[in-house]
Order: C-alpha cells, then sequence, then structure tokens
C-alpha cells in the first residue's frame, strides 16, 4: 500500500491501493471518494481561486476552484466517475495567528472552507463530513481503500479553541 505525501499546491488521484496524507493550517484540502470503485482524490489548495487578472492558462492546484476541476477531470478520465457520484470531506481552514484580530474575522483560512463548501455545492456533490476553522493546524489521513479520513487537530501554544466542543 503506497503512502503519499500532499505538499501545498497538490491533489492526488488514486485507487485503493494508496493513502494520502498532508498537514494544513489555512489552506484546505477536499477529499472525494466513489464507494463502488473505491477510488478518490484529495487536494490541498492555498487559495479560493486566481485573482481577475491571472486568469486563463493551464489549471493551477494552488488554487481550490482549479484543484476541484483538476480531480473531478482525472476522476472521469481515469475511472469514468462523474462528481455527482462522490462523496466529499472537507478540512482545514484553520487561524494560524488567533492572537491577531487583524483581517475582521474573515481570514485567508474562513475564505478557503467556506470557497469549498460553495464549490462543492455548485457540482452537486455531497459533504458527508468537515473539520473546518478553528484555531491551528490539522494532519489529515486519506485511506483511499475505506474512504476514511483521520484529523488530528493542534491548536497552537497559548491558543483555546472557542467553538462548542472545540478541542482545547
Amino acid at each position: 500500500m503506497g503512502a503519499v505525501d500532499l505538499q501545498p499546491g497538490q491533489y492526488f488521484v488514486g485507487d485503493a491501493r494508496q493513502r494520502v496524507r498532508t498537514i494544513l493550517g489555512s489552506c484546505v484540502s477536499i477529499t472525494l471518494w466513489h464507494a463502488r470503485y473505491r477510488v478518490g482524490a484529495m487536494s490541498h489548495f492555498l487559495l479560493p481561486h486566481r485573482a481577475a487578472v491571472q486568469q486563463g492558462g493551464p489549471l493551477d492546484a494552488r488554487y481550490g476552484q482549479d484543484a476541484l476541476r483538476l480531480m473531478l477531470q482525472r476522476l472521469l478520465s481515469e475511472y469514468g466517475v462523474s462528481p455527482r457520484e462522490c462523496e466529499a470531506k472537507v478540512f482545514g481552514g484553520g487561524d494560524m495567528f488567533p492572537l491577531r484580530e487583524l483581517d475582521g474575522g474573515n481570514s485567508v483560512g474562513r475564505r478557503n472552507g467556506e470557497a469549498a463548501q460553495q464549490m462543492l455545492l455548485a457540482h452537486g456533490i455531497t459533504v458527508r463530513s468537515e473539520s473546518l476553522f478553528g484555531k491551528g493546524y490539522r494532519q489529515i489521513y486519506f485511506d483511499i481503500g475505506s474512504g476514511d479520513v483521520w484529523v488530528r487537530l493542534a491548536t497552537p501554544p497559548g491558543a483555546r479553541d472557542t467553538r462548542p466542543g472545540g478541542m482545547p
């Protein structure tokens, strides 16, 4: 069974033989999984979309819109899987600087997480679970064979997660 380390700005598409892992701060990962074929995909994007002046050119997985399109294209071309046949899980969007309140609650992590939710809704993909926002970073481990995703949330020293049910 192969383990793949996903870096920021990358995505991966594979089958039941693979497991994918990454570490997320304000970045977001979308996992897509097809239960019958036991194939899936995972992204690690930094920003929700390109600036208007950057539109055009090849798709770039650093951006959520592009990463999702790349994953969906490969799932369709390599495995014959359409978007509506997948289930999604969404992770990340953490506040890496919880002691700084400079952005009025509209951090890049929050924008990334909200964009992921909207993109999946627009494609008609069911979101089965999510672990978004809060303070700190997450370690993600996706087993494509089972569709299971394990998440470990770690808060920065001195910061406490104040979400209801949040982890200290």
